[in-house]
């Protein structure tokens, strides 16, 4: 027996389709008797797996399992819930050898995919498209495997919790927090947490829809801040955190409002942590800000800037020792007193912790911040087979210029005005941009560089596209 996947499905980090178009039943099975056949022949033999609160997700996840215990795998299920959760059961659990989660992330409501974990490390790249070809050639071990169930949701908050570490809770008898679940995965593990957290907590949209009602579950887009914003301006709360739609990504405002995007919330977090953990690296993405780098150094930590996207991230944590990590998408990676994977709840308690420790509110803590002009992230579509090209037609021009250039991922150029980045999404048919000054004027001289290089190489910027 074989199968084929349709060329979209299988991407660089995950699993992703569309249901009923390119991902179905047939495709979970397969993937389940590929992850299984490669785990045993590796010595493993225990799975866990959970789903998020997409209509679609029980239909795959029946499906999965049945493909992993045909392959001759043992399955834990652990029910709904955010995919740090999976991360924590695959961590925790002395037995686990792996773990799948079912999750469209933060993508429109129709789509599906997976996220997954081998013997502790991330399961991406070259790792995903080997599941292609066991399919294709039917390379499966057979089996049968048992399946049985466990009720982790009251641990794994309770772990949460430790976050706070060694803060006096009775401190933080005064502090307001609003938190908005988007509707999405992370609800029911708010709502416990929120009721054993010290303080005022105000919650949004914890009820799991699959169709998101309220607005769409990505934190790192503005506009899905706005019920956030108004409840901490109606409540007069000191800040605001938000999640996406797995509960993997952290989005923040302060109590005036303004957004704490992924590079401002690593400064807190690498402020905190570098005060136990001198000299101690910390990562982040080619995206993230000048700033957030020379903070790092001003610490005392060792800046390090990494390739985007959460499987290369985790994997150079591990590599480097790094006890802290993020991305500007969200992504905040904790391995200081945490597991190193990407978990929006932890964040959120170790907000509050860091908070408390550097004796500094939030909406000070952002206050202190420096002003930078910049760009969101501009995306646009570039055909699949020119994507890679027009960055090494960009990296070749720049090589015989004075230029100051970053190849980590991309092309990310240094000037006098500030900086830029020109990268191709290892997702997505688009290239993405970025650039950051002082003034507006310097911005404007960075993306007229931006502009230029993609003109020598035939293309053009045009109307920035979604995720």
């Amino acid at each position: 027996m074989t199968h084929n996947f349709d060329s979209t499905v299988l991407r660089e980090y995950d699993i992703r389709g569309i249901i009923g178009e390119t991902l179905g039943a047939d495709d979970a099975r397969a993937i389940g008797r590929g992850f299984a056949t490669l785990l045993r022949r590796a010595g493993g033999q225990k799975v866990a797996v959970g789903y998020d609160g997409r209509v679609s997700s029980p239909m795959l996840e029946h499906a999965l399992v049945e493909g992993l215990t045909a392959s001759g795998c043992d399955v834990v299920t652990i029910g709904l819930g955010a995919t740090p959760m999976l991360y924590y059961a695959e961590a925790s659990g002395e037995d686990v050898d792996g773990g799948i989660q079912i999750t469209g992330s933060h993508n429109p409501a129709n789509y599906n995919g997976f996220k997954m974990v081998f013997q502790g490390r991330p399961f991406f790249g070259s790792d995903i498209q080997k599941l292609g070809e066991m399919a294709a050639a039917g390379d499966w071990d057979d089996g049968s495997g048992s399946v049985e169930s466990r009720a982790i949701l009251g641990e794994y908050v309770e772990r949460l919790l430790m976050g706070l570490g060694d803060v006096d809770r009775a401190a933080l008898a005064d502090l307001r927090v609003g938190w908005d679940a988007g509707n999405g995965a992370a609800g029911p593990a708010l709502e416990m947490l929120a009721a054993k957290l010290p303080g005022e907590h105000h919650l949004l949209y914890t009820d799991v829809d699959g169709n998101f009602p309220n607005h769409h579950p990505d934190p790192t887009v503005e506009e899905n801040l706005a019920d956030l914003r108004a409840l901490v301006a109606e409540k007069n709360l000191h800040f605001g955190v938000a999640f996406d739609g797995d509960g993997d990504r952290i989005g923040a405002i302060d109590g005036e409002g303004r957004v704490i995007w992924g590079d401002q919330l690593l400064m807190i977090y690498a402020e905190d942590t570098l005060k136990t953990r001198p000299g101690a690296t910390v990562i982040a993405d080619v995206k993230a800000s000048r700033a957030l780098f020379e903070r790092i150094s001003e610490c005392g930590g060792k800046p390090l800037m990494w390739k985007t996207g959460h499987s290369l991230v985790k994997s150079k944590m591990k590599e480097t020792g790094s006890p802290l990590a993020g991305e500007m998408s969200g992504h905040v990676f904790f391995a200081d007193e945490y597991y190193g994977y990407d978990d929006a709840l932890y964040a959120g308690v170790r907000l509050i912790a860091a908070s408390a420790r550097l004796g500094r509110s939030v909406t000070e803590l952002r206050g202190a911040m420096p002003a930078m002009v910049n760009t969101p992230e501009l995306r646009f579509q570039v055909d699949e087979s020119r994507k890679f090209a027009a960055i090494r037609e960009v990296e070749e021009r720049l090589a015989n210029s004075d230029s100051d250039v970053d190849g980590t991922d991309g092309v990310r150029v240094t000037t006098p005005d500030g900086w830029w980045l020109l990268r191709a999404s290892n997702t997505q048919d688009v290239l993405v941009a970025r650039a950051e000054s002082d003034s507006e004027e310097g911005l404007a001289r960075l993306m007229a560089q931006i502009d230029e290089q993609l003109a020598l190489s035939g293309l053009e910027r045009g109307e920035s596209v979604g995720h």
